[in-house]
């Protein structure tokens, strides 16, 4: 009997649990970060690959954008909320899964940003410092892309050859989920919010006719063309979540945030609500399907540039954040559950992205090399 208590003893003192890294492009904080977060942002050739010229070309590009961007962060509150998100989503799912999965706690969360703090690297080092020697790395991109994903997934690959050059933290990977429940069950129910909002603001009686207009991160086309998986993903969120809510409204996907004279992938979400909220449409219902937390592109982008500048902007109508949705939260400790106990390392899709998606030397080609069973 003494023997077995000693027995588990050591054991749980040797089991330090599993690491639960949610990754994501990240925000600043704080308005003065933000310079060095566009340069890291414009330095990432996964993203926007400017050859031997990259870190010439996002010192000047970041050096260009910064008073600017900088003035939208200060009318957002003073910087981007994208990490208290992240932070608090993660907490409160690992409070979640140590209750459900109790084979895989304790569960410890962490938040590695690819542009702003806290960045991979500093997350890697805590949790060598914490004794993690499992760990899943959670993709916060839903669908995915070569350039955000798989831009995560890179960074942290190279990051691991450099601090964890053992491999002593084994990792698995959520590289997307663009139709699980956690993300189409919360959105459809945000929806009918935003809807019965119609009903008491704009005096409707129904809202049938009332348009939802999903609207997703455009992507240049030279990466579209690539077979990036981006845009079938999100089509196939959007069709989710219009089953689920039985097709009840008319619906559109169209693509924000374009940047530079390259040709995006389009319709220009911008160009498409002001044109429905000139016409006899009753009203519109923005859904930012891609992001999974407010930020710039929610708070300001579509908040102010875009309804704050329409004529009529109690016409249009953006649905709730999910941010923190506790329905939300304990969907995504299920998601990571059913990832767990599948002992799925990753997805079928991520070798072909990888291939297709590599755009240099220093990336991961084959995701074998790096992820490993637990």
């Amino acid at each position: 009997m003494l023997n077995r208590r000693f027995q588990s003893t050591v054991s749980s003192s040797l089991n330090k649990g599993t690491g639960i890294v949610f990754m994501n492009m990240g925000g600043p904080s704080t308005v003065k970060e933000t310079y060095d977060f566009l340069f890291r942002l414009f330095s990432d050739g996964d993203l926007i690959p400017f050859g031997r010229f990259q870190n010439i070309l996002a010192r000047f590009i970041a050096s260009r954008r910064t008073p600017k961007i900088e003035s939208y962060y200060k009318a957002i509150g003073g910087g981007s909320p994208i990490r208290k998100w992240s932070e608090y989503q993660s907490s409160k799912l690992c409070e979640k899964l140590d209750i459900i999965s109790p084979q895989s706690a304790p569960h410890k969360p962490y938040v590695a940003f690819r542009y702003a703090n806290p960045l991979t690297e500093d997350t890697l080092q805590k949790m060598k410092n914490d004794g993690i020697t499992k760990a899943i790395a959670f993709s916060q991109y839903p669908q995915f892309s070569y350039s955000t994903t798989g831009s995560s997934i890179n960074e942290l690959y190279r990051q691991s050859k450099i601090l964890d050059p053992d491999q002593s933290i084994k990792w698995t990977v959520i590289d997307r989920w663009p139709d699980h429940p956690a993300l189409v069950k919360t959105f459809a129910a945000h929806i009918k919010d935003t809807l019965n909002r119609f009903k008491t603001e704009n005096g409707l009686t129904d809202t049938k006719d009332v348009v939802l207009q999903f609207s997703a991160h455009s992507l240049p086309m030279d990466i579209v063309n690539k077979g990036d998986s981006y845009p079938a993903e999100v089509a196939a969120s959007v069709f989710a979540i219009m089953k689920e809510l039985n097709f009840s409204n008319p619906y559109k996907l169209t693509w924000q945030s374009q940047v530079g004279p390259k040709p995006w992938l389009g319709a220009q979400t911008e160009k498409i609500t002001k044109q429905l909220a000139s016409s006899d449409v009753p009203g519109v219902v923005l859904v930012p399907i891609a992001f999974t937390s407010d930020h710039i592109e929610t708070l300001h982008e579509l908040d102010i540039e875009l309804i704050q500048e329409l004529p009529n902007p109690s016409k249009v109508k953006r649905v709730e954040s999910l941010n923190g949705d506790q329905t939300f939260i304990d969907s995504l400790a299920e998601l990571v559950k059913s990832h767990i106990d599948s002992k799925v390392v990753f997805s079928n899709q991520l070798p072909l992205d990888s291939m297709l998606g590599v755009v240099s030397d220093n990336s991961l080609t084959d995701p074998k090399e790096f992820f490993r069973a637990h």
